[in-house]
Formats: structure tokens, sequence, C-alpha cells
């Protein structure tokens, strides 16, 4: 299914200038707190308060009002290593010492036969993160390229893009290391990844939300998460996805 996107500035109604709702929530309740509400991406703040400073640069501010950050809810330092025999695996680099103590639970290596090349391993960190629209809005996850790392990692994140009004998943960081010889070392609190939001039509504002895990949400993710596990190709099912899905999808959470 491909969004056609459209924009008429002659004839623009106050239901397409007004802001397009995302929701986000976690569908992990266990360790909830280490994981931060996404926030939106800010450049830093310039020393010029003028109309020509790249601060106030329309281009740039268009482009962040959809823009979030996702914040890596924990410190992590592995290193990648083969066995005799020569199968690959991560350890943890920082031994007794490191914050995480199952790294089998926060960390999956893929099979050998599933990386895009035989010398670059690559790694999943599975997170509980889920966002959804009840209207046509598409997510490209995208590595936090506006934050400047001293020691760049040795490697890349991988991106994707995807409909969050009809396939409305839990998210995963995927990391492809190029040079195995060099540990990964995350940090809790700096960013992980960015989610760019598109919307019909693209001069729509983003309002972020918390929503509310209501049993007709769940249901709907519970049902495209089983679907992953017996069809390869899931974006074919967009379809069929979109004929299933309830009417609305998204509630605010009032606290």
């Amino acid at each position: 299914m491909h969004m056609h996107i459209s924009v008429d500035c002659t004839n623009v109604s106050l239901d397409d200038a007004a802001p397009v709702r995302v929701g986000w929530l976690l569908n992990e309740t266990r360790s909830g707190l280490i994981y931060d509400a996404p926030t939106r991406v800010r450049s830093a703040p310039s020393r010029s308060s003028g109309a020509k400073s790249a601060s106030q640069c329309p281009a740039i501010v268009g482009f962040e009002s959809r823009l979030f950050e996702i914040a890596c809810p924990y410190d992590l330092e592995v290193e990648f290593d083969r066995d005799s025999d020569g199968n690959g695996f991560v350890r943890k680099a920082s031994g007794g010492s490191s914050a995480v103590r199952q790294l089998d639970r926060v960390l999956v290596l893929m099979d050998e036969d599933e990386w895009r090349h035989p010398e670059r391993p690559l790694i999943q960190l599975p997170l509980p993160y889920i966002f959804v629209a009840d209207e046509p809005v598409y997510m490209t996850q995208l590595p936090p390229f506006l934050h400047y790392q001293k020691d760049p990692l040795p490697g890349m994140m991988l991106a994707g893009r995807f409909p969050i009004h009809i396939w409305p998943r839990p998210l995963m960081w995927a990391f492809e290391w190029h040079d195995p010889s060099r540990p990964l070392v995350l940090r809790r609190g700096e960013p992980l990844f960015y989610v760019q939001m598109e919307t019909s039509p693209q001069s729509r504002s983003v309002q972020m939300v918390e929503a509310e895990p209501t049993e007709a949400l769940m249901e709907y993710i519970d049902q495209l998460s089983g679907v992953v596990n017996y069809v390869n190709q899931t974006f074919s099912l967009f379809q069929a996805a979109e004929k299933r899905r309830p009417q609305r999808l998204l509630s605010p959470l009032e606290r």
C-alpha cells in the first residue's frame, strides 16, 4: 500500500491545518520506568536571536517539528567474538560491573545467514515502544544524526519506514557491526534513534500523546505480532490489516 500525499495551498481546510495526533505507549510495564517518553528533537540553542539565525530557519523548524528522539534505556558495553568452532557470540565487555545482568534479555545476535555481509554481525535490541495514529502517518526510524558522538559507534543503525496507522508494532533497534574488533558502547539517556512522522498533507504538524492501552488496540497489536512469526513479507499484509482495523485505535491516556 502506498500513501499518496498532495498539498493544495489554495484550499486548506481547518482539518488539514490541525496537528496530526500520534500516540505512543509501551507494551511492557514490568520495567517501564527505564523507558523515557519520546521527546521532540530541538536544535542547540543559538546565541543569535536574529531572524536569519539557524534556530529560526523555517526549514529547520519544520523538519524538527516531526522528529522525535528515543533515549537509550540502559548502559551497555558488549563485544563480539567467536568460539573454537567459529560460532559468533556477544559478551559483556565490562564483565560483572555491567548494569545489565542478563544480556540475552536485551540483545539478540541474529543468525549469520540473516546478516547482510558475512563479516558484519547484525544485532537487535527489542524495545517496547509502539506508535499509533488514527489517520495516515508513516513513521521512519532513523539514527540520531543530530547528536554529536565523540566516539562513534563501530557500525551503523539500520533505518526503516512503515505506516503506524495500519501497523503499530513494538520497535526494534537493529545494528550492523562493521568493525567487530571494537566494542559497542551505549549509554543510558543518550539518543538511541529518532522517529520521523510523515503526515498528509505534509504541512501538518505532529502532536505526540501517550496512548491508552485499550482492549481494541492491544488485540489488534497481538494480531500483527503473531503474523510476523509465520510470514516473511509482512508488508504484503497491509491491505488485509487495514480491513480488520478498528475505526479507532488511539485514545489519549488520562492521568
